[in-house]
């Protein structure tokens, strides 16, 4: 019978208007007798199966099935040992703690920082601030073949970066920051280094991790000797400006000397071909001459002395004359004006030269 039943007042022991009127029992203690008599019935054979097998169906319902989620895949653990991968989806399984459903993380990319202190070759200190960017490319191995996968990573990649940078000289790492042929090892060459060594260990302990990307955001030596590397670095940098400064000068000066050189080549090709024509034709002017002079030689010869006397005469300042000055010879001066050879400064009468050239002038000049 319901507490709350229409009828009397003491059935009801919400009431506490009710509660012990008309001398009845107290309302409190008939819901709690009421109470004992429910779990009475249920503590018979039949409401212990209906209460077990009520849990049973919730623990078959709630545990028999996995979802996994976008990016991921699912490790299934049967009894705690390795049963299979599910892929992303929705999934049936065995019921809890029969079959165990671990998601990983397999598509997102985990990233690890840390800063080291440790010894260069030469025995100096520097800082190294490194980044590692690594995948789980083995769900099983990832959960099983090692205890803390990521904390196995850090420590392997400290171990990595301290073998590569501590094999290197303080100042190739502070500023090697030429090519990869230069004496200064370039930093993106160490990155490597310490990527492919960090993976090499990674594989050795079988973690089921790729390594992507490692990178290097400080290497600063210490402290107390900052300011000395500080110059030494702006000193390599002054080095550098010089050098590229005389790389373009040499850039400028290179093509002008070509431009010259070819110039000088091309004026010389043109002086070699003139005084080939030259010499060409002098040789065929003499061959020419030789033939006349073969046929008639004193005429050839005296035409020959002429030419040449009148080549060098025509250049000469000075006036020969061959007739004890009785002859006036009028002659043009730099500026053009006649004037008698006589009131000029400088000319005198020079005597002949018994080749006959005076005795035929002065007989065309005589009055």
């Amino acid at each position: 019978m319901a507490w709350n039943e229409p009828g009397n007042g003491q059935r009801d022991p919400w009431n506490k208007n009710k509660r012990g009127a008309g001398g009845g029992k107290p309302g409190i203690q008939a819901a709690l007798k009421d109470l004992l008599k429910r779990v009475g019935r249920l503590g018979g054979p039949g409401g212990i199966l209906t209460i077990v097998v009520a849990i049973l169906l919730a623990w078959l319902l709630l545990t028999s099935y996995a979802v996994i989620g976008s990016g991921q895949v699912g490790v299934v653990q049967r009894f705690g040992a390795y049963a299979r991968i599910l892929a992303p989806g929705f999934h049936l399984k065995l019921p809890a703690p029969i079959e165990t459903v671990q998601p990983v993380a397999t598509s997102r990319v985990r990233a690890m920082s840390d800063q080291i202190r440790m010894l260069t070759r030469d025995q100096d200190i520097v800082t190294v601030d490194f980044n590692v960017q690594y995948q789980v490319t083995d769900p099983q191995k990832y959960l099983f073949s090692t205890r803390d996968p990521d904390g196995t990573l850090n420590e392997a990649a400290q171990a990595a970066v301290r073998a590569v940078i501590g094999a290197q000289a303080m100042d190739d790492i502070l500023t090697g920051q030429g090519d990869a042929n230069a004496p200064a090892p370039h930093l993106g060459n160490l990155q490597q280094q310490v990527r492919d060594q960090l993976q090499h260990t990674l594989d050795a302990y079988d973690c089921g991790l790729q390594v992507t990307d490692v990178s290097f955001q400080a290497i600063t030596p210490p402290q107390e000797v900052k300011d000395a590397f500080d110059d030494v670095v702006a000193a390599r940098q002054d080095r550098q400006g010089l050098i590229d400064q005389a790389k373009a000068n040499t850039s400028q000066d290179i093509p002008s000397a070509k431009g010259d050189a070819q110039r000088l080549a091309a004026e010389a090709e043109a002086y070699k071909a003139e005084r080939m024509a030259r010499a060409e034709s002098d040789a065929e002017r003499f061959n020419l001459i030789l033939k006349e002079y073969r046929a008639a030689p004193d005429v050839t010869r005296r035409r020959l002395w002429l030419e040449t006397m009148e080549d060098i005469l025509h250049a000469s300042n000075k006036v020969i004359d061959g007739s004890d000055g009785r002859s006036v010879i009028n002659i043009e001066n730099d500026r053009g004006e006649t004037a008698p050879a006589a009131n000029l400064p400088g000319v005198g009468t020079v005597a002949p030269s018994g080749n006959g050239l005076g005795d035929e002038a002065d007989k065309g000049k005589q009055p």
